[in-house]
């Protein structure tokens, strides 16, 4: 049986950087992913040129942009790899990038430079990679086993039986199943007694009931700036970002963000007109314009939103200056607080993110080894998930790294080992 010191379970962003990390370390390291090519999801992030960091991550306070049921367990990673440190790799790489807004940094040219970065560091730390190879079970060797050799766990694959001192679960969420997402993570957790929070769709567009939604099904494509906010008091959020209509709902950076937080069958606020006293504004119009008060309207929101509004009350539907003030305050109120609850997401297949994960509280902060000796969980596949902006990047960065750096050397030269009888993992990776 062909032996490793460390079987890493997914060759996405967290998979690729733990693998060269760890071989560059002097580990023998077997990365393996069931799908043909690697870093699918870091390929079409960031508009296909990768958002791979954040420069406003403030590890002191992760409460601020990550969320999970302990969101201070991502403090040690985050605070011992910084975006800094991330940077500066990319510099010693040469790859041009820049700043969008909000600390967002982006490759300039193609996320192909950041994917070719990773599979550099691979290759340098002597990584053995195997794609497509499906992981079909793993097994735990009994204690009598490991006093012989330093194989702790096998492995069946398409590709034989591999044995490995430690092994890490790099397998992401259910987000996108399109580019080879599954819930092979969760599923090797519960395996070996871990807690697991229930996964859902994260950084993921809202839709909402076919009717209620038809006036505005029309407006599918249009973006302009707002304030959305969700939850009551001390769990209220609100996020000033660019909103987009779609044809079953809303998306853009606003709802994407705001939908890590809401909670089916609770309401959503929406400000369309964050930059404007709309109150004084219609006033004065109405003081000195004979336009139709879509036409005043479409001074301070996009014209097809304007239009969209009005129609829906006959009271808007005139000059401005024959409007009432009832009418006009009305408007306001609705433009600046419009209140509405969705149905539902799209669900994974256009979720960025894949809300909860590996419980945290049956990991090790330090080192991302699990309860199960030997076996760890890095990047998505734990309940820690950031903010859009680069941060689920920074964490994928700073777990894989913390990882890596724990992970024990071996002290003894591959080996042939009997084989054992493995206890199944339904389906596979």
């Amino acid at each position: 049986m062909l032996s490793f010191d460390v079987v890493i379970v997914g060759a996405g962003a967290a998979g690729l950087f733990c693998a060269g990390a760890a071989g560059q370390r002097g580990l023998s390291v077997l990365l393996l992913d069931h799908s043909e090519k690697v870093a699918e999801k870091v390929r079409i992030s960031g508009g296909g040129r990768a958002n791979f960091t954040n420069r406003d991550i403030d590890a002191r306070q992760p409460h601020k942009h990550f969320i999970s049921a302990n969101p201070n367990f991502c403090r040690s990673a985050l605070s011992r790899y910084t975006p800094q440190d991330f940077i500066a790799l990319v510099q010693q790489h040469g790859i041009a990038f820049h700043e969008k807004h909000k600390g967002q940094l982006f490759c300039d040219h193609s996320a192909a430079d950041l994917i070719d970065m990773l599979l550099a560091g691979c290759a340098t730390g002597g990584v053995t990679r195997w794609q497509p190879c499906a992981v079909r079970s793993i097994a735990f060797l009994p204690a009598t086993q490991r006093e012989k050799v330093e194989v702790c766990y096998q492995l069946m694959t398409d590709r034989g039986v591999i044995g490995a001192r430690s092994v890490v679960m790099a397998t992401g969420g259910l987000s996108i199943p399109a580019i080879g997402a599954s819930d092979f993570g969760h599923r090797v957790a519960a395996q070996f007694g871990l807690r697991v929070v229930p996964p859902r769709p994260g950084l993921v567009p809202l839709t909402f009931d076919g009717a209620a939604w038809a006036p505005y099904a029309d407006l599918a494509g249009l973006s302009l700036p707002v304030l959305i906010s969700t939850g009551e008091k001390k769990h209220r959020i609100t996020f000033a970002e660019d909103l987009l209509f779609t044809h079953r709902g809303l998306s853009g950076p606003a709802v994407l963000q705001m939908s890590s937080y809401w909670q089916p069958g609770t309401p959503i606020q929406i400000n369309l007109a964050p930059e404007i006293d709309l109150p004084a504004q219609l006033a004065d119009a109405k003081r000195r314009s004979r336009k139709l008060l879509a036409n005043e309207l479409a001074q301070w929101v996009p014209a097809r939103l304007a239009e969209a509004w009005v129609a829906q009350d006959p009271d808007w539907q005139r000059p401005v200056a024959e409007c009432s003030d009832k009418a006009l305050a009305r408007l306001a109120e609705r433009l600046s607080r419009w209140e509405l609850v969705p149905t539902g997401t799209e669900g994974y297949k256009k979720a960025e993110v894949t809300l909860g994960g590996v419980d945290t509280r049956d990991l090790s902060s330090q080192t991302m080894e699990s309860t199960q000796p030997g076996l760890y969980f890095i990047g998505e596949v734990v309940d820690v998930t950031g903010w859009l902006g680069g941060y689920n990047f920074q964490w994928a960065w700073a777990s894989a790294q913390a990882c890596a750096q724990a992970l024990p050397l071996s002290t003894a030269p591959a080996v042939e080992s009997a084989p054992l009888r493995l206890s199944t993992v339904p389906s596979k990776l």
